[in-house]
This record gives structure tokens, C-alpha cells and sequence, in this order.
């Protein structure tokens, strides 16, 4: 048996917390698929004293989670801390430098810094992994990475949110309006204290783009999605759809063509015979078109401790399946960084599409006793 793979955990919130208990309750059949030993030799949050329901005290502790990639008993950093910038890019670039391996749950980092983790990950032959950046624990990067590498695709859409598709479907279930809903999301542990990264779109947009690079072989473009969320939609439009045979939901979506590539998020009416109209709750639905696979599904849970530490886990044994071989820091992104295209941003204006457009008028008609009454708008007169 190889020598054990020494894990460093940076972060120790409800993801962290999950990745402690699948590493401990499923450890003799993770050892055997990964072909040597997980063990965890040192962790790092902001609380030492926080009761997480697991036992943290056989790991050595850092206050200062950025030590951890200098530690000699790690090979490898899991980052689980979250945020673009700060503490978490600060640690992986120092991870992947020092020639660690990283494994990240953070879609704002990968979407924001990705290229320049990709590189440097690339400089110094560290495995860079982020499955579970996208979709919880749906395997849907290594999907596109490894089960269709031989398509070209051409389209990739799908519900990307569960906190926003939790809320459409509550509100199209029980009629209720969205500020109540959202309250309700928040009250189960479904949305943050400040949804406004969820409800506006953005968590959508960074998976979206992230997604589309492995895809389309193209650099991230975060800047260019265009975005928008589901705050302004009210009950009478959840109710509206219904009636013309349709189900709302946040649906981000990428395709290239020969104008560039064009990636957007935002509402969007779904007919009931389409397979995202049945996708309720908490849950992602990934749909990518392949031209020899074809249509292709992937669905799960987008989130919560167990599908998300299960995504990070199987990471984790696949860095400690390839470590030895160098390969795995050549396909973060399928291809190395230098085979990556930054495409041109396709614009919007010049694609067809048909839209729901609700708006509100008062009721403000002046009546003239006529036979039969005429009814004219206010700033209007009619003839003598």
C-alpha cells in the first residue's frame, strides 16, 4: 500500500464538517479506491472552540489557515473558507506554489482568479481540483471534463441555484409571494442571511462560466455573462406562466458559434414538457449538448454537507489516485492553460428569442355618459 495522502482542511463550516465524517465513516472503501490511506493532519477555521458535531482535536490546529501549505505532513490543502479574494486566493496560491495540491468548494474564486490557479498549479506540477465549485455533488465537471472529451459542445443550460429554484417552485406550489418565500428559505438553511449573491444571479453566473470554460475549451469570462435573478417575480407571474403552460425557473445558460461565445442567467419560462420544469426544491440540473453524445442530464442535490463533501472527497481520491504520475495538473480545465481560447463575447442583439412581459397600469379611464359609453384615457380629449 502507497504512503497515506496528508490532507490540511481550511474551513470547518457544514461542507467541512461533512468532509470529517466521510472521510472517517467511509474510510477503509475510500482507501481502497484511492489506492492509499485519506488522513486528515491539520485544520483551520475562525472558531477553535465551536462545537461542529465532529471531533477535531487529533488534528493539529493552525490560526492561520495560510501555514497550512507550508506544513511537512501535507500534501494536500482542502479550501472550504469561500470568498474571491482574501484568506482563501491568499491560500491557494500559496498551496499551489509550494507544489500542493488544492482542492476548493469556491466557485467565486475559480470564476474570479481560475486562470491564475489553473497556471501556477501548472508551474509547479500541483494538482488543481474543484468539483464541487458547481452543483453540489453532482458530478457534472467530470462530466464534461472526462465522460464527453471527445464532443464538441455545442450548448450547456440548466438550473444552477437551488435556493432560487427552492423558492420558484415553493411559490408556484403554494401561491405564496416571493418575499415570504425567501424568509422561509433562510429560516431552513436553503439561502444566506444576505441572499443577494443567490436571488440576483451571481452564484449562477460564476458556476456558468465556469462550466463553459471546460466546455468550450475557452479562458473564464465571468465579466460577460449576463445576469439577472428572480427578485422581482411575483406570484401572479408563477401563476400566469401556469396558465399558458409554463413553470419559471433560473436557468443559466452558454453555447459558442462563430460569433464568440454568449453566456446569460436570468428567468426564464419553462413548458411543462421540458425536463427542467419537473426540477423542484434545492436541486441542479445541468443539461449539456453534445455533437455525438447528445443530450446529456445530469441532476442531484446543488448542495448541503453531504452531496457537496462528497464531491470534494472524490477529489481528493482522484489526486490520490495520479498524484505520482504529474497528469492531473495538466486538466483543471481539460487542457492545459495555454491550449485555452478567449473567445469573443457574442452579442446578445443579434439573437432571436421570445419573452413574458408584465407590467402595471392604473386604472385611470375618464367616462363620458354616451350611448354607447366612449372611455378615454386621461390626457386625451374627444372630438367635439
Amino acid at each position: 500500500m502507497a504512503e497515506p495522502l496528508r490532507v490540511a482542511l481550511a474551513g470547518l463550516g457544514t461542507v467541512g464538517a461533512g468532509v470529517i465524517r466521510l472521510v472517517e465513516a467511509n474510510a477503509a472503501l475510500i482507501e481502497r479506491r484511492a489506492g492509499r490511506p485519506i488522513r486528515i493532519t491539520a485544520v483551520s477555521a475562525r472558531d477553535r472552540t465551536r462545537d461542529r458535531g465532529v471531533d477535531i482535536s487529533r488534528y493539529a490546529w493552525e490560526d492561520d489557515m495560510t501555514v497550512m501549505s507550508e506544513r511537512g505532513d501535507v500534501d494536500l490543502v482542502v479550501e472550504l473558507v469561500g470568498g474571491s479574494d482574501g484568506p482563501a486566493l491568499s491560500l491557494a496560491r500559496k498551496t499551489l506554489g509550494a507544489g500542493k495540491g488544492l482542492v476548493t468548494a469556491n466557485k467565486a474564486m475559480i470564476a474570479h482568479h481560475g486562470m491564475e490557479l489553473a497556471a501556477l498549479a501548472e508551474q509547479n506540477g500541483a494538482p488543481l481540483r474543484f468539483e464541487a465549485s458547481v452543483a453540489g455533488g453532482i458530478p457534472v465537471i467530470k462530466g464534461l471534463r472526462e465522460g464527453v472529451a471527445a464532443n464538441r459542445v455545442e450548448r450547456i443550460y440548466g438550473i444552477l441555484n437551488g435556493t432560487c429554484n427552492y423558492i420558484l417552485s415553493t411559490m408556484e406550489d403554494t401561491g405564496r409571494d416571493f418575499a415570504e418565500v425567501l424568509a422561509e428559505a433562510q429560516a431552513k438553511g436553503y439561502a444566506e442571511a444576505d441572499p443577494t449573491f443567490d436571488i440576483e444571479g451571481t452564484d449562477a453566473a460564476h458556476k456558468l462560466s465556469i462550466l463553459s470554460a471546460i466546455a468550450f475549451g475557452s479562458t473564464i469570462d465571468f465579466a460577460s455573462v449576463e445576469t439577472s435573478g428572480i427578485s422581482r417575480i411575483l406570484a401572479a407571474d408563477i401563476a400566469q406562466a401556469d396558465a399558458l403552460g409554463y413553470v419559471i425557473r433560473l436557468i443559466g445558460m452558454a453555447e459558442a458559434d462563430d460569433e464568440g461565445l454568449f453566456q446569460r442567467v436570468q428567468a426564464h419560462l419553462v413548458p411543462f414538457d421540458n425536463l427542467l420544469a419537473h426540477v423542484d426544491g434545492p436541486t441542479n440540473a445541468v443539461v449539456v449538448e453534445g455533437n455525438f453524445s447528445g443530450r446529456l442530464l445530469f441532476q442531484g442535490a446543488g448542495a448541503g454537507d453531504g452531496p457537496t463533501a462528497s464531491a470534494v472527497v472524490a477529489d481528493i481520491i482522484d489526486i490520490a489516485r495520479g498524484m505520482d504520475t504529474g497528469f492531473e495538473a495538466d486538466r483543471a480545465f481539460s487542457i492545459p492553460v495555454a491550449g485555452l481560447e478567449a473567445m469573443a463575447v457574442a452579442d446578445s442583439g443579434t439573437r432571436q428569442s421570445r419573452a413574458y412581459i408584465r407590467f402595471m397600469v392604473a386604472d385611470g379611464r375618464a367616462c363620458w355618459p354616451r350611448s354607447p359609453p366612449q372611455c378615454v384615457m386621461p390626457g386625451f380629449r374627444s372630438k367635439a
